[in-house]
């Protein structure tokens, strides 16, 4: 199998490094394009050097070559020059339905992209498969969340094949794209919340006299326990909480004052402003 990965940016970039490393990839031809001809060099010697189990690695011409020779063709691209691309390997995807198109541009609907399809060459919408992913840049070090939606051309098949990449650099969810936007709070821009509190444990930590470096390996681990335990426990995230509150201890005064400062309200808050802005994006 050919896959191709158009713009190998940070997010792209990450999927693409991600994957290439991963079991996944194995036997597989690894097809990029970039606008940027030194960006694609780069890219591939980074690739050549990192221990990977694809087949190969090839740099292409152009988007349309690549297209043509893709079976699954991943556009990495800023949302402002997706249209671009669709116009550009629409040609292709008119001639062979079978190609699966992934995009992960923000605020880009599948429906926006059917448009953009059928505007470069008409009716070639009708038989496009065309996935919508929601990554976050934990993709970096194959520990992704990444939603994913599909239009109706695509089969079960279909479906199953391309999350095969994505579990590749993490986990993978298939959601309703009505659910996009409220995915990009829980998990498209969450990493960014998380760190905030990292960096307060740490400041935190640091000011009690903990070597800051010490004090942000502290903080990390204990997050990644908690995330964890979270998704292996069936107790629900209350209860987690309660059990490790002892009555009179230290962590329900910690609990206590975090209540009492609004501590979930602001993250339920911030959550809800990365959804409104996805929304505005979208124009919904």
């Amino acid at each position: 199998m050919k896959i191709g990965f158009i713009g190998t940016g940070n997010m792209g970039g990450a999927i693409l490094k991600g994957y290439a490393k991963s079991s996944a990839s194995a036997g597989n031809d690894i097809l990029i394009h970039n606008k940027l001809s030194e960006h694609n060099s780069v890219m591939a010697e980074a690739m050549a050097e990192s221990g990977n189990t694809y087949k190969s690695i090839r740099i292409c011409n152009d988007n349309i070559e690549l297209a043509e020779e893709a079976d699954i063709i991943i556009i990495g691209v800023k949302p402002s020059s997706v249209d671009e691309v669709l116009s550009q390997i629409a040609p292709c995807l008119a001639k062979s339905p079978e190609k699966i198109v992934v995009s992960m541009a923000a605020g880009v609907s599948i429906a926006s992209m059917e448009t953009m399809l059928n505007e470069a060459k008409p009716g070639c919408s009708s038989s496009a498969k065309l996935i919508r992913i929601m990554p976050n840049t934990p993709a970096q070090v194959e520990a992704a969340m990444t939603a994913m939606s599909r239009n109706a051309n695509v089969s079960d098949e279909d479906f199953a094949l391309a999350k095969t990449i994505f579990d590749a650099i993490g986990r993978a969810e298939g959601v309703p794209e009505d659910m996009i936007d409220c995915v990009i709070g829980v998990s498209g821009s969450s990493p960014a919340y998380t760190y905030m509190y990292l960096e307060a444990l740490t400041k935190a930590a640091a000011a009690n006299g903990m070597e800051p470096e010490q004090a942000r390996i502290f903080a990390c681990q204990a997050v990644i326990g908690a995330a964890k335990l979270a998704l292996e426990s069936r107790e629900s995230l209350e209860q987690l909480r309660i059990n490790v509150c002892s009555p009179g201890g230290t962590t329900i005064e910690a609990v206590k004052k975090l209540q009492a400062n609004g501590f979930m309200d602001d993250v339920i808050e911030g959550f809800q402003a990365a959804v409104d802005r996805s929304k505005e994006m979208t124009g919904q």
